[in-house]
């Protein structure tokens, strides 16, 4: 069947939730996705909520969505942010297990009444008159609908550095979505390019954890869903937190010419508040330390 009321083009977290949330309304819904082995994948770090998307999550929560369900069920630490501050500034965050979130949320949308899922390229809308009529993929089938969701993340024509090296992509391991970018030229939309930094990956036997500050896990934690009770499901580990040193900072800046952002390759807007490391010690040479985070990925890393 080639015919769906709406397609939702990507299936990380908006997508999942825009498809979750028009299938239970009773539409008939198509997620087209590249891979459906990274529907609801964390791309960079595994956590939920925070100052800001802490409130959005709990939004979504009470309209019906399914993150703050599924962060609460693969949890692996809880945490109130700012509790010595007002109500207003409070925010919830949870440090997920990477692979069983993934792994949940792609089983909640292949049983979800109402809901397809198509591992394919979507490299075309197709309108008339104005209006959306269809989708076409990278085979060349075309698929009718009536509206369609674009939740490409940074797919769109993406690219990946890695130091000064770089290559297309839409995360590591993925191709990026090329001809769909391009329609978008195409249409005159305005099409810009964002920034995100990912952070290294650390094996655990290698840290000396004795000279690090610990930081458990809320005792009772605050799960985010309101349908939620009881303790979380799943082992709670700790995080911890060390500091760079004046040993670091120099370090950084002596290499400053091999990071692709300073020597002048990467052109995307970054992050406000989420600096990359050597953002902080150039941008701030007057702080003889910033903190880090060691936080772990899952039970089993």
């Amino acid at each position: 069947m080639n015919t769906f009321d709406i397609a939702v083009i990507g299936a990380g977290h908006a997508g999942c939730e825009a498809a979750l949330a028009a299938a239970r309304m009773g539409c008939k819904t198509l997620v087209c996705i590249i891979n459906a082995d990274t529907i609801g994948a964390m791309s960079c770090n595994p956590a939920i909520g925070g100052l800001a998307k802490g409130h959005l999550v709990k939004e979504i929560d009470a309209l019906g969505g399914e993150m703050a369900k599924n962060i609460d069920a693969t949890g692996i630490q809880f945490r109130r942010l700012n509790t010595i501050k007002g109500p207003a500034v409070r925010s919830s965050r949870a440090q997920a297990d990477r692979l069983l979130y993934r792994l949940q949320m792609k089983n909640i949308l292949e049983n979800q009444e109402n809901l397809e899922i198509r591992q394919t390229v979507v490299d075309e809308i197709l309108t008339k008159k104005g209006a959306v009529i269809g989708i076409r993929t990278s085979l060349d089938e075309v698929i009718s609908v009536s509206a369609v969701v674009v939740a490409t993340g940074t797919f769109l024509n993406g690219l990946i550095h890695v130091g000064l090296k770089n290559f297309p992509a839409g995360r590591m391991g993925d191709v990026p979505s090329i001809k769909l970018a391009q329609w978008f030229v195409n249409q005159e939309f305005a099409v810009g390019r964002m920034k995100t930094g990912t952070v290294p990956r650390l094996d655990g036997t290698t840290i000396n954890y004795s000279r690090l500050t610990t930081q458990y896990s809320d005792d009772p934690p605050h799960l985010f869903s309101f349908a939620s009770s009881g303790p979380p499901p799943l082992e709670q580990r700790p995080c911890y937190i060390t500091y760079t040193n004046e040993t670091t900072h120099q370090i950084i800046r002596d290499a400053i010419d091999q990071s692709p952002m300073y020597a002048g390759i990467i052109e995307g807007i970054g992050a406000r508040y989420c600096p990359s490391i050597e953002d902080k010690v150039m941008r701030f040479p007057e702080k003889n330390r910033h903190q880090i985070f060691l936080e772990p990925e899952g039970l089993d890393t």
